[in-house]
């Protein structure tokens, strides 16, 4: 029984998840698109991780304040001195003022220091901090949008399955009937056996191909519930499906949405900023920093101790630090190089993103009609097909290439619908939209 705890240790790690993602998903529910977006954007454990990201630069931002106040400690202590010429007779005891061996030394204080003035170090750390703080809350809604998409394109990814494996279904049926037809022809000794042969070799063809769509079905469904951040979702159901709207914006606005909403080019902005500013900071290494401090003490070898205390101001500044400083300055210039360089490429590549998407959305709305057309078709020519064969004027190759084209058409269409959704989301994400 060695299994045993092992595995009840499984159990006990496994069911709540479980129970987590039933209580999210009821078995059989109806997901739409705003859904499942809502849910993986409480479920995705990456973005549990960006918003503590976010946290932690908060947190830093309030240590660069801690300049601003004063800065308290305190201190006790006791000490058991015995002098190196106490076995002479000889020593003495500066606290008593008396010769002898060994004796306790107290001491307790507090002291509190103030940085009065650092030429600006402490402003320009906090400022730099909050930069970084910006830019961290850019890279979460940077990180929000990838997810968004990635729904997106998984969602509209199950729907394409969906009416993948019903065209495959239909032409499951379509066999089937024209498999039926061909016998029914044979028995009467209208047809060749070649004619119910051809037609059980395109059955099993169709179902083959039938049993392909479902698992990629099966794979989409997975893949949408990894998006949404619940791997181990119940079965549910989509209410979405693949209809057309065109999508009506000039490429100029999409492009200055993109410069105006686009999280990541708003994180390097602020990442730029911020190094600017560490120029600056690096240059303060030359000034001096003016401090305040003062103190309060008791020390002595016996109770009630003696008391005292002190305050002052100092004002210290590196004469030389091995040209430290000169070489802060330098490596903060080129990282704001970097900076500006990175700002630029991002910016050519927001122009990429922005246009391939609109050009893939312009396609994508163009070729729908033609393939709606192409649908209709084909379904005309596989009517004529049938109508022919079942007038003893046809053969089955036709009939099997225009129930092949009637599929092929279908999905096409299919494709075409769902190239146009995933244009669309590719646009709204390059523009930074929601």
């Amino acid at each position: 029984m060695k299994w045993c705890l092992p595995f009840i240790l499984f159990l006990i790690c496994i069911i709540p998840l479980h129970s987590e993602a039933e209580e999210i998903i009821r078995k059989g529910e109806s997901l739409n698109l705003e859904r499942c977006i809502g849910i993986a954007l409480q479920m995705q454990p990456d973005l549990l991780a960006a918003k503590s990201s976010v946290n932690a630069s908060e947190t830093r931002v309030g240590q660069a304040k801690a300049s601003y106040y004063p800065q308290i400690n305190w201190s006790s202590g006791y000490s058991r001195i015995s002098p190196a010429s106490a076995n002479s007779g000889n020593s003495f005891s500066p606290s008593s003022g008396r010769a002898g061996g060994s004796f306790d030394e107290y001491s307790t204080g507090f002291n509190i220091s103030q940085t009065l003035y650092d030429f600006d170090k402490t402003p320009t750390q906090v400022k730099i901090q909050k930069l970084n703080l910006d830019s961290a809350k850019s890279d979460l809604n940077a990180l929000t949008d990838q997810i968004i998409f990635n729904v997106k394109e998984a969602y509209y990814g199950v729907v394409q399955a969906k009416y993948n494996k019903l065209v495959a279904e239909d032409t499951v049926k379509q066999t089937q009937h024209h498999l039926e037809q061909a016998k029914g022809f044979f028995e009467a000794g209208i047809r060749p056996k070649f004619d119910v042969t051809k037609a059980e070799v395109d059955l099993s063809t169709a179902k083959l191909n039938l049993i392909r769509n479902e698992n990629a079905f099966k794979i989409d469904v997975a893949t949408l519930n990894n998006a949404m951040g619940i791997p181990d979702a119940p079965e549910y159901t989509l209410d979405e499906n693949l209809s057309f709207e065109k999508y009506a914006i000039p490429f100029e606005e999409a492009l200055s949405k993109a410069y105006k909403n686009r999280p990541d080019l708003q994180s390097i902005i602020a990442q730029r900023q911020a190094a600017k500013s560490s120029v600056y900071l690096a240059k303060t290494g030359y000034y001096p920093v003016l401090t305040g401090n003062a103190g309060y003490s008791w020390s002595g070898e016996q109770f009630p101790l003696e008391h005292g205390w002190n305050a002052g101001a100092t004002l210290s500044l590196s004469l030389f630090s091995g040209f430290l400083t000169k070489y802060q300055v330098e490596e903060a210039k080129a990282n704001l190089n970097i900076l500006k360089a990175n700002e630029e490429s991002l910016r050519q590549t927001i122009f990429l993103e922005v246009q391939q998407a609109y050009l893939s959305l312009r396609a994508a709305e163009e070729a729908i009609p033609t393939a709606k057309l192409g649908v209709e078709q084909a379904q005309e020519n596989l009517d004529i097909a049938n109508g022919r064969y079942t007038a003893g004027v046809g053969n089955p190759i036709e009939v099997t290439d225009a129930e092949l084209g009637l599929a092929s058409a279908r999905i096409s269409y299919i494709q075409s619908l769902y190239a146009d959704k995933i244009a669309q989301a590719s646009l709204e994400k390059a523009m930074g939209l929601k």
